[in-house]
């Protein structure tokens, strides 16, 4: 991929989110979006490592921008729309994790010896931001909502197995890195098998699963190359633009599932 093509993905891949209405329409709206605060927490910590290491550094800025804007935007409609009190304490909780995480994240140059405060804090806010979209989805007590929070969650996964790369591949807790990387990748195809064969995926969204197992086929071949300790440009580049597709790909059918709630009864 050339420079000119993979600023085109970035501009592509989340453009949507940050320019559309500036509120949380409905449950499923509000588990879509809690659910997308889950995977830029990953997405972030994933264009630390690329930066860090001079990796496609245009687009990783890029998604690091954008992700932190987006990640702001959105906690904002998230607190508005809390629907309980213990939804409400959840996103406070949130909202001072973000403050340290999003300090770790500009606070000076991305350096090897900073990416384990910035990993500890991508985790946090995950969790954090796990629990919110699991509280709405319980709140939402509808099987459509359980399918909005699984497919939400595969973008998560998508950027947390290249942000464990990127990070095994620079030597950061190498171990741990490689072992939560094997899981995830074991989560999202799991997944990936229960969306399709949901009654609730329809002709679009069956379409758009398959895209996204085209695109795994080559994440996947990238991630089982992977040598903890030792950087190669290539593959990590292939790795995270790769993940950025899958990305795309996921966030719309998260949408698609999500959109199926504003016609239901």
């Amino acid at each position: 991929m050339n420079r000119r093509d993979a600023l085109l993905l970035a501009g592509s891949a989340l453009t949507l989110p940050l320019i559309a209405r500036a509120q949380v329409l409905d449950l499923n709206d509000a588990i879509n979006k809690a659910g997308r605060q889950r995977m830029l927490s990953q997405r972030m910590a994933k264009a630390y490592a690329s930066l860090g290491q001079g990796v496609v550094t245009d687009l990783a800025g890029e998604v690091l921008a954008t992700s932190m804007a987006l990640f702001d935007r959105q906690l904002v409609e998230l607190k508005a729309f809390a629907p309980t009190a213990e939804i409400k304490r959840c996103y406070a909780e949130l909202e001072a994790a973000w403050g340290g995480y999003k300090t770790a994240l500009v606070g000076a140059k991305p350096a090897r010896e900073r990416a384990p405060e910035v990993f500890g804090a991508a985790g946090g806010v995950l969790k954090l931001a796990h629990q919110g979209t699991a509280l709405l989805e319980q709140h939402s007590g509808k099987p459509l909502g359980r399918l909005v929070n699984i497919a939400g969650r595969q973008r998560m996964l998508s950027q947390r197995m290249a942000a464990f790369y990127l990070g095994a591949s620079w030597g950061v807790d190498a171990a741990e890195s490689t072992k939560e990387l094997a899981k995830a990748r074991n989560e999202f195809v799991d997944a990936h098998r229960l969306l399709a064969s949901a009654a609730e995926a329809t002709a679009p969204i069956r379409e758009q699963l398959v895209q996204a197992d085209q695109q795994f086929v080559f994440f996947d071949t990238a991630l089982r190359n992977l040598r903890p300790g030792q950087s190669d440009t290539r593959l990590m580049a292939n790795v995270f633009t790769t993940s950025e597709r899958i990305l795309q790909v996921m966030d719309g059918v998260t949408g698609l599932f999500s959109k199926q709630g504003h016609y239901a009864s």
